[in-house]
């Protein structure tokens, strides 16, 4: 089979491509480039999930980047086992043609566990004493330690949060080309976050962003010139674009308003208890999933929703058929925002009784999505902390601010305009609309050639 590189850029559409973006700009001149229809939801675990197995979510099962688990009664985002994600995986069929065929999985999410053959992802650890130190995981295990030898320890605080910026990238780059020496693997799938944080940031507003558009097109140009001089077959793509937001939905305010969030009072802060909630909604971006406890109070939630400012599609289950979401895992509801909102998680009324973990970096404990962790409420404050930390004392990072309108673009969402929707930039012309399972038949092409 054909060596191939699937370079996933997050973030980029035309909306974005040009002027800071001159390697791109040039390449794209020579190359193919097709818009993808956004997936709902147009996530970065459903769309990855649908690129590698050529299934919608209702049949590979990831209906979000996190879902409420019924038996556990938790909201569980960011999981990291590839079980979860059902369906045969681009490198399974590979491997039934051709055994010798090899798989390197640069950062791509559900990374754990696969059957790729080299694999590496985020994986702070967690010490006894309360710190969250630096680190990522691999397959095999030894990798993790070849490559932190060779390019310093994986920049876990730059990956995400209020520090996030092109060094992670960088250094996912990096590491994908030293795999790529060591094990020569017939397929890699590479994972470039840097855009979506500026883009959540600021928008798709080029003045803003301009330095960050340089910097990840000097990396995609770096990859682009490896795998070229390796004979690599290339495919350059994106999950989603991102476009300007500037309304802030709280559903779960709402609900609690007409008493059908379960709520927990700890040391004074309050918490959401989804198991003993009437109903609650999970966010993820422009999509939020309402799952309901009650069911008696159905129609009262649907209704509810359906008249806030914002919501544009209230799907039940029969109508999330229609867009391929429909399984067990999604929300009895599924909401979709208009093209100028997004949902937040919150649920408390009252900043000075928000739990703690709305203040720091914690994408786990919270219920839902939360971009505003790209920001910081002062450096002072932070630089107070760290100055705690060097000295030994304890510390928390609450340095995360409490204000939706912070976020200025989102994605989740179908319908969007075309220079926000996904690109798909290869050496092959594609005919027709192309939905994001399709992809999987794209890559497959490219191996077989």
């Amino acid at each position: 089979m054909n060596k191939t590189v699937v370079i996933d850029i997050v973030g980029l559409s035309t909306s974005v491509i040009g002027e800071h973006t001159p390697f791109l700009k040039q390449y794209i001149a020579k190359k193919n480039l097709t818009t993808i229809e956004p997936l709902l939801p147009a996530v970065t675990t459903s769309v990855q999930s649908a690129y590698l197995t050529g299934k919608w979510p209702a049949d590979n099962g990831i209906v979000g980047n996190g879902w409420y688990d019924r038996v556990d009664s938790e909201v569980k985002f960011w999981k990291q086992s590839n079980k979860l994600v059902n369906g045969e995986k681009i490198w399974d069929k590979a491997k039934k043609e051709d055994p010798s065929f090899t798989t390197s999985m640069m950062f791509w999410w559900y990374n754990m566990y696969s059957n790729a053959d080299y694999s590496v992802t985020p994986r702070p650890n967690y010490l006894a004493d309360g710190r969250k130190m630096p680190d990522c995981y691999s397959h095999p295990a030894e990798l993790r330690d070849v490559l932190q030898t060779k390019l310093g320890q994986f920049p876990l605080f730059q990956f995400w949060g209020p520090g996030a910026n092109i060094k992670s990238t960088r250094w996912i780059a990096d590491a994908s080309m030293h795999t790529d020496d060591l094990h020569n693997p017939t397929l890699t799938l590479i994972y470039l976050p840097h855009l979506d944080y500026c883009l959540q940031k600021f928008g798709p507003d080029i003045a803003k962003i301009a330095p960050e558009l340089k910097e990840i097109d000097d990396v995609v140009k770096d990859l682009v010139t490896f795998y070229e001089q390796k004979g690599a077959k290339i495919i350059l793509l994106s999950e989603y674009g991102i476009a300007p937001v500037n309304n802030p939905i709280h559903l779960n305010r709402l609900l609690r308003q007409h008493d059908l969030l379960g709520i927990r009072v700890e040391r004074g802060l309050e918490l959401l208890d989804a198991g003993a909630s009437k109903a609650f909604a999970v966010a993820d971006h422009q999509i939020a999933h309402i799952y309901i406890n009650d069911p008696s109070v159905t129609e009262k939630v649907k209704s509810l929703i359906k008249s806030v400012k914002g919501v544009e599609l209230v799907l039940d289950r029969e109508e999330q058929a229609k867009y391929h979401i429909d399984h067990d895992r999604a929300g009895d509801l599924v909401v979709m925002a208009d093209k100028d909102s997004w949902f937040t998680y919150y649920f408390w009324l009252d900043d000075a009784v928000a739990p703690d973990y709305a203040r720091v970096v914690d994408i786990h404990k919270k219920p839902g999505y939360d971009p505003v962790e790209m920001f910081m409420t002062s450096k002072a404050r932070a630089g107070y902390k760290l100055l705690r930390k060097k000295a030994g004392f304890r510390y928390v990072m609450d340095v995360i601010p409490l204000d939706a309108t912070l976020i200025k673009g989102s994605h989740g969402r179908v319908n969007v305009a075309n220079q926000y929707k996904p690109v798909l930039i290869t050496d092959n012309a594609v005919a027709g609309t192309l939905n994001a399972p399709d992809v999987f038949d794209v890559i497959w092409q490219h191996l077989k050639g």
